[in-house]
């Protein structure tokens, strides 16, 4: 890329999960810039580059504070990924609808229209979930905690089988 050295330089690291590994990316300020599983890379980079521009990723260790926090999650704390900074970098309406995601309980999980009434936009749950669909943090960013008015499974970045397993795994350590 043309960019200068530091320009749009970002960090990476993976960590393993029992649902796959997981790419975790920061910028200089260890905030996250994105989170996507490992077998989803291509949906990552196509994250960024919408958000950013240009960037160059860099190995790292991995991000260490958000890998800790995962573990930390996956051993059932289920409040641990909400301490791992993240660096909003989507429109006004996206950063709202994802500030509003992290709102939602563990093993509670919420509808579109909760969502959006949640954020001041009764009407707006179809925007929502366009939001959702571009929220490139997944999993600490918890979009999969969204679900259809009737209570079933809609579309989650990471599949529909982690969606559950993320949603059966809250539910048990949540103790509902």
């Amino acid at each position: 890329m043309s960019a200068a050295p530091d320009a749009g330089a970002l960090w990476f690291g993976q960590v393993a999960t029992p649902i796959g590994a997981m790419i975790l990316v920061t910028d200089a300020e260890d905030m996250l810039v994105a989170s996507e599983y490992g077998d989803h890379q291509d949906r990552l980079h196509r994250l960024l580059g919408r958000r950013l521009g240009a960037f160059v990723l860099h190995p790292a260790g991995g991000p260490q504070r958000a890998a800790a926090a995962l573990a930390a999650y996956f051993n059932g704390d289920l409040a641990a990924i909400n301490g791992i900074p993240v660096r909003l970098n989507g429109s006004a309406f996206q950063n709202r609808a994802w500030t509003a995601l992290r709102q939602i309980p563990p093993g509670r999980p919420a509808s579109y229209g909760d969502q959006a009434l949640r954020i001041g936009s009764p009407k707006a749950a179809r925007a929502v979930g366009h939001a959702n669909q571009s929220n490139p943090y997944n999993l600490v960013v918890p979009c999969h905690r969204v679900i259809g008015a009737g209570g079933a499974l809609t579309g989650y970045a990471g599949g529909l089988d982690r969606k559950r397993w993320l949603l059966d795994h809250e539910r048990r350590y949540a103790g509902l």
